[in-house]
């Protein structure tokens, strides 16, 4: 499913329960220097990203100052976070002019909040330019944490080079069949540089039968309940996908 680039007004894009991904849960908030933003999600954890500019993440008594280095756009500096456990409140406090992502997913347990500061980021890289599906991760809340979170997993994606595929080999993660897979709703926000680049997501639900295949612009969102869903940015653009499962 795509949801098209719109101003939400810091209601949640995706909500707790969703028909579509009800594992996950999707939120940006737009917040001038000064501004607050209270939230709980009751049986999701969450994960506070800011995509651009600062803020302080307040939650079971504890607080996190100066979450976030970011400038003008998500390729201007690393991410960091703030783990908000499951029904926690939680207050965003915006040091500068943000825009933050708030991830989550459905966990029934109420675990421990902590910060992952940008020199604690785990980075990866995916792929080959020969092919075009050069592409660097990194997880916010990856493997690395697995044992401080329940099943929420956040990372931010990026192509490398103009043009080119990610999520390719391509794969997925409807069904719980361990080792090799396990059961994971999924919800991707993108974003292109320059802006008005595009790029394509293909869902394939069925094995060995046709797909669906929706234009991405910069700011859409995909909601992933089944299938194999690689994507694709046209060439002479970047593109970057900020990953909830």
């Amino acid at each position: 499913m795509h949801i098209a680039p719109h101003d939400n007004q810091n209601r949640a894009i995706v909500d707790v329960n969703d028909p579509v991904v009800p594992l996950v849960y999707f939120n940006i908030l737009r917040l001038k220097a000064g501004e607050a933003f209270d939230y709980r999600t009751p049986g999701y954890e969450t994960c506070v990203v800011p995509a651009t500019g600062t803020v302080t993440v307040e939650t079971m008594g504890e607080t996190f100052a100066a979450i976030g280095q970011r400038g003008t756009d998500v390729w201007d500096g690393e991410p960091e976070g703030v783990y908000v456990p499951t029904d926690a409140g939680c207050r965003i406090t915006a040091l500068t002019d943000t825009e933050t992502f708030i991830a989550g997913a459905q966990f029934h347990e109420t675990l421990r909040p902590f910060a992952v500061r940008a020199d604690q980021i785990d980075k990866v890289q995916y792929g080959s330019d020969d092919t075009k599906t050069h592409r660097k991760i990194k997880h916010v809340l990856g493997a690395a944490y697995h044992d401080r979170v329940g099943r929420l997993l956040v990372s931010e994606l990026y192509t490398v080079g103009a043009g080119g595929w990610s999520g390719f080999p391509s794969h997925k993660h409807d069904t719980d069949r361990l080792p090799d897979e396990t059961r994971h709703d999924e919800c991707y926000n993108f974003r292109f540089r320059p802006d008005y680049g595009s790029g394509l997501q293909m869902l394939q639900r069925v094995d060995n039968e046709p797909g669906d295949a929706y234009h991405i612009m910069n700011r859409s969102t995909v909601l992933i309940d089944k299938g194999y869903h690689p994507c694709c940015v046209l060439p002479g653009y970047e593109m970057y996908y900020f990953t909830i499962l």
